[in-house]
């Protein structure tokens, strides 16, 4: 049987950060509007913040439909499923908001994310959710399935890109910058990425 949660801590919160993969939802209000579902993976790229706040990395690709969906009408749900151990799914409902480079609150927010190297995989924006509603049921079919390890194609992809050239490859994707039900993506040409005050001289 399904339980609700006031906070995210405890098992659920060791639950959540264990998990290699999870999957976020969101669509525009538009009836006829496009519904978007992301899987999101990496390693290290995935924090909680406090009991009802989560974050997560957005790296570069070739589409932008949560940061649209999430600029017009801020609603998302993300997903985890249990793949190994005892069954179990766990989503979280909440607002999120797409907090860019030039956002004063860049620089904390990615102290979060220690054990991964912005640096190797476009980062765009910082995706932050506050829970409204918590939540279990069964997963009683989710399949049995074996974690071997990331990919490092992403990283190998765009490593290599530095602020103007993945602002240049952005701007030449169809549905970063506009949606594909023509709401405003990701705003373009990016900002550039912020010094660390630590590397600052």
């Amino acid at each position: 049987m399904g339980k609700e949660y006031e906070r995210i801590d405890g098992r659920l919160r060791t639950f959540i950060e264990a998990q290699h993969i999870f999957f976020t939802a969101t669509a525009p209000l538009s009836g006829d509007g496009t519904i978007n579902l992301s899987p999101k993976g990496l390693t290290g790229s995935f924090a909680v913040l406090d009991e009802l706040t989560v974050a997560y990395l957005d790296f570069a690709g070739s589409n932008a439909e949560t940061v649209a969906h999430l600029r017009e009408n801020g609603r998302i749900t993300l997903m985890w499923c249990a793949f190994d151990g005892p069954p179990n799914i766990v989503r979280v409902h909440g607002r999120g908001e797409p907090v860019f480079r030039d956002d004063p609150r860049w620089a904390d927010l990615v102290a979060h994310f220690p054990d991964i190297d912005t640096t190797q995989h476009g980062l765009r924006a910082i995706i932050v959710v506050h829970a409204d509603l918590i939540r279990d049921t069964c997963g009683y079919a989710v399949p049995f399935m074996t974690y071997d390890a990331d990919r490092d194609l992403h990283a190998k992809r765009f490593a290599r890109e530095d602020d103007e050239s993945l602002s240049r490859y952005f701007e030449g994707k169809e549905h970063v910058g506009v949606s594909l039900d023509g709401l405003p993506g990701l705003p373009l040409p990016l900002p550039p990425t912020p010094i660390p005050v630590a590397d600052r001289s």
